[in-house]
């Protein structure tokens, strides 16, 4: 229970997790399954969690002597204390939680990317509003309730963003945290006017009949990083093999993940671990999978979220990348 709560662990309902973990045990390895070492990764319960998901299933992890339970968290945020008191040993999601992190000084490093949006054409995710709340374009996010899955992070912050860069008032947003998979039903309840979310949920809300309003991040930052990888300093001090291991099953499984040869094994992971029809699995955006950190975007993020007052100021990025 220490770790569920540590962990901040959702309750899915429009979307659940075909088990509380995912792991490569039953996966055949060259190395007797007593020989692997156990790992504890948190991720979201998304799409883009398909190229781990997918990594752990090829054996990938296997390979390099690691035994992965991907456990599912709300934000990258979320999973810091349980990184600072070793409950689990990394951790991917959004940037603020490093951000943050380092403006704290708590030890937490981003030791590589893992997901970015596209500079152009459908991205990864959106805002999407109700068909009744007659928000039409990001300016007319202005005065309504808009859903992101954690406050003060790159979904309010590009929205931001891309409102005041269509004539709105950013100031006027009424941001609600509220978790991806409960968005929803919260759209269709009225509870909210719009909402900020990846897919698969971008897809699904938009065959039902909401509004494609912004793609924040192409508006903002094209090719934003949109996941990144993260430990603490402690465990790359005291463990450099264990991350040198992990971080290089990492960089396999995004390359892996990134070509299309393996896109069918891909969406078998989403189909695996999310309980989505068919055809939504089959069809929603893939991100750009990638362990290089983009450091100029979480630059003009960084100074994006100054520029908002979501962060007082900006973190040291030689203390907090470390590339591995």
């Amino acid at each position: 229970m220490k770790k569920v709560m540590a962990l901040g662990l959702i309750a899915v309902t429009a979307i659940a997790l075909t088990g509380c973990t995912d792991s490569d045990t039953s996966t055949p390895s060259p190395q007797a399954s007593g020989d692997l070492r156990k790992v504890r990764v948190a991720a979201l319960p998304i799409t883009e969690t398909a190229a781990l998901w997918g990594g752990i299933k090829a054996g990938i992890f296997a390979e390099h002597g690691l035994q992965v339970e991907v456990l599912p968290a709300q934000g990258g945020a979320q999973a810091i204390p349980a990184l600072m008191n070793g409950d689990i040993d990394f951790a991917i999601g959004q940037p603020f939680g490093p951000f943050r992190a380092d403006l704290q000084k708590l030890g937490v490093v981003i030791i590589g990317n893992y997901a970015s949006s596209y500079a152009d054409g459908d991205d990864i995710n959106a805002v999407v509003a109700s068909a009744k709340s007659g928000i039409r374009r990001p300016a007319d996010l202005s005065g309504k309730r808009v859903a992101v899955n954690s406050l003060g992070a790159a979904g309010d912050v590009t929205i931001m963003a891309a409102v005041e860069k269509d004539g709105g008032d950013p100031k006027r947003i009424k941001f609600v945290e509220v978790a991806f998979p409960d968005a929803p039903a919260q759209l269709a309840a009225g509870n909210i006017d719009a909402a900020w979310v990846p897919e698969p949920f971008v897809t699904q809300l938009k065959s039902r009949g909401d509004t494609f309003v912004v793609a924040p991040y192409q508006a903002v930052v094209p090719g934003l990083a949109t996941l990144t990888t993260i430990t603490t300093t402690e465990r790359t001090d005291k463990d450099a093999k264990l991350v040198e291991d992990f971080s290089a099953a990492m960089k396999k499984t995004l390359e892996w993940a990134r070509d299309p040869a393996n896109e069918t094994a891909v969406r078998q992971a989403i189909k695996d671990n999310l309980q989505l029809p068919p055809p939504v699995a089959e069809s929603v955006r893939l991100p750009a999978f990638g362990w290089d950190v983009d450091r100029p975007s979480l630059q003009k993020l960084a100074e994006l979220a100054q520029q908002y007052r979501v962060l007082d100021r900006q973190p040291d990025l030689d203390r907090l990348i470390h590339q591995q």
